[in-house]
Formats: C-alpha cells, sequence, structure tokens
C-alpha cells in the first residue's frame, strides 16, 4: 500500500457518515474557542486589578503631596522660633561654648544630668497636625 493510499483512506473514514477528520477538527475549534473565552476573562480580570492598582497609586500620591504640604507647613521656620520660644528654648550663648582643648574635660566631666521638667507648651489649635487620613 503506498503512503497516498493509505492517507486517502485515514481521511474517509467515517463515523456514523461523518469522517473523523471533520469531528477531530470540530473538537479543536471548540477547545481554541473555550481557550480564547478564558483568556479574555484572564485578561479582563487582571484589567480589572490593574485599575484598581492604579487608583491606589493615585490615592497615594494625593496622601504624599498632602503629607508634603503638612511638613512644610510644620517646618516653617517662624513657627519653629515661636514654640522654641514658648518653651524656652534659644540660642546658646557665646560664653558656654567650649574650645578645642576644653573638650577632653568636658568628657570626663560629663555625667548624664537629671532630666528637666519642661512645662507643656499651648499650641494654635490651626497648628496642631491633623491625621493623615484628613484633608486639609
Amino acid at each position: 500500500m503506498t503512503a497516498g493510499l493509505m492517507f486517502k483512506r485515514v481521511f474517509d473514514w467515517k463515523i456514523r457518515g461523518v469522517r473523523w477528520v471533520e469531528i477531530i477538527g470540530g473538537l479543536l475549534v471548540a477547545v481554541m474557542v473555550l481557550s480564547v473565552y478564558i483568556a479574555k476573562a484572564a485578561a479582563a480580570r487582571e484589567g480589572s486589578q490593574i485599575s484598581e492598582l492604579e487608583s491606589q497609586i493615585a490615592e497615594n500620591r494625593q496622601r504624599v503631596r498632602l503629607l508634603n504640604a503638612e511638613i512644610s507647613r510644620l517646618e516653617q521656620p517662624a513657627r519653629l522660633e515661636a514654640l522654641s520660644r514658648a518653651a524656652g528654648l534659644g540660642p546658646v550663648a557665646a560664653r558656654r561654648q567650649a574650645t578645642e582643648g576644653q573638650l577632653p574635660a568636658l568628657k570626663s566631666a560629663s555625667e548624664p544630668a537629671a532630666p528637666v521638667y519642661v512645662a507643656p507648651v499651648t499650641v494654635p489649635a490651626d497648628d496642631v497636625a491633623k491625621p493623615a487620613g484628613e484633608a486639609l
């Protein structure tokens, strides 16, 4: 038997009037349609996850901007100076500064000092930091 005749015989084989090649072809098409459906469903799921993550990133960027604005407001030199004056703090006087030669003596003489109690400072209501979740 030649290869061509055997090939023709395989393609002509029928099951209840339908060639088996057509049955296998139909099954392959059905499998391809199912696989495309599954791939599209997975892509849609991932697309929704991506959009959710992008919205979270946008929210976090907004929070970072708000926190940076809060930091810049809290670190204003005039505000810090007013708070330090209210707490009784000030610059160190020049006569209290040590020279390079006095440093070894200061190291050996320095004992941990007793903690100093500082009275609480009243801060205006607009200077009180708001929780991170609140808008400015």
